[in-house]
């Protein structure tokens, strides 16, 4: 369900339940009563949804996941999210293991009867807006509520994950988290505010093909480079040809092209996995000649970035630290 990548009916007691989540709160009847019919209009990538004010039983899937856990909202059920299990917390994780998997890593992998199953009072979904198409949406509409909140840009994982939370109810986690995070950003770009604004950078991503002689180029605002933005750093050039989401912050040029590509670069970074081994696709690069008579490269000055796919703030406050360990050698005189 990443931006790369695309992908019984309930019984009458269930559907009961659900109509009446979503009624009016001028119902009367006793204060708990009130408090389960009171509703709002929330506008999703799928519309205007009337959703309940203070759900009680969610159910996510895709980037909501992480969010939803990081956030505590009251989740009863959600999809696979393996990428994701590397950055998450120990006792984040334990709840991850704990939920129910109503859903796979695709968006087709939806188990439509496991998430009637848990009842829930609302659905966010959160994949990319085209693959919307390989969900069922009528049929997850008949269970509860569904708000769809996907990921465009790869930097807008900070608006999503905030809508996410808020569909949800569970915005005080969620703003708490967020502080954490932009008072050690606000930190950390002061420690390098003297050498980061001056230098260009360019940035090697995990998602190139070395079958096909490409490599991944990221500018400013993709999933390796937007973190490390927040620091003060800026990743130079555009896009040749834009393309939606991630295409137009990121692109796949051969090989041959790494010397126009990072020739004017001062430092350069690329993407490694969680635990710091180096992908195919990026080792592809580094091992390459063109790679290493680059000036940043002769010079010294190419580091690696750990969770670079960080869509939340939990998240996100490991790459902090990871981008911080790397870019170290900078701060030395």
């Amino acid at each position: 369900m990443s931006i790369r990548r695309s992908s019984g009916l309930v019984g009458a007691v269930a559907l009961a339940l659900v109509l009446a989540g979503c009624g009016s709160s001028s119902d009367g009847g006793s204060d708990s009563a009130s408090e389960k019919t009171k509703t709002r209009v929330f506008t999703a990538d799928n519309g205007k949804i009337t959703i309940p004010a203070n759900p009680k039983r969610v159910v996510a899937t895709g980037y909501a996941v992480p969010a939803l856990i990081e956030a505590d909202a009251p989740l009863v059920g959600i999809s696979s999210w393996k990428r994701g299990e590397p950055m998450m917390n120990k006792e984040d994780l334990a709840t991850y293991k704990k939920l129910t998997k109503v859903a796979g890593e695709q968006a087709a992998e939806t188990n439509y009867e496991a998430i009637a199953e848990a009842e829930p009072d609302l659905i966010v979904i959160g994949v990319p807006a085209p693959v919307l198409g390989d969900i069922d949406m009528k049929r997850l509409k008949s269970i509860a509520p569904v708000v769809a909140i996907g990921p465009s840009l790869p930097s807008a994982w900070r608006d999503l994950s905030r809508k996410q939370a808020d569909a949800a109810g569970a915005l005080e986690q969620f703003d708490a988290q967020k502080k954490t995070y932009d008072d050690k950003a606000a930190a950390l770009a002061a420690k390098y505010k003297n050498v980061l604004p001056k230098l260009k950078l360019g940035h090697v991503g995990a998602y190139g093909d070395a079958a096909k002689g490409t490599f991944q180029r990221e500018f400013n605002g993709s999933w390796g480079t937007n973190i490390a933005e927040d620091l003060g750093a800026t990743y130079y050039g555009k896009v040749k040809k834009a393309g939606p989401g991630s295409a137009a912050v990121s692109e796949y040029p051969s090989i041959e092209e790494l010397p126009a590509a990072f020739r004017e670069a001062d430092v350069l970074t690329y993407s490694v996995s969680a635990d710091g081994s180096v992908p195919p696709s990026v080792k592809y690069v580094l091992d390459s000649k063109l790679w290493k008579n680059l000036p940043a490269v002769k010079a010294g000055k190419a580091f690696p970035y750990r969770y670079t796919e960080a869509a939340t703030y939990g998240e996100a406050l490991l790459t902090l630290d990871a981008i911080d360990k790397s870019l170290a050698p900078l701060l030395k005189p």
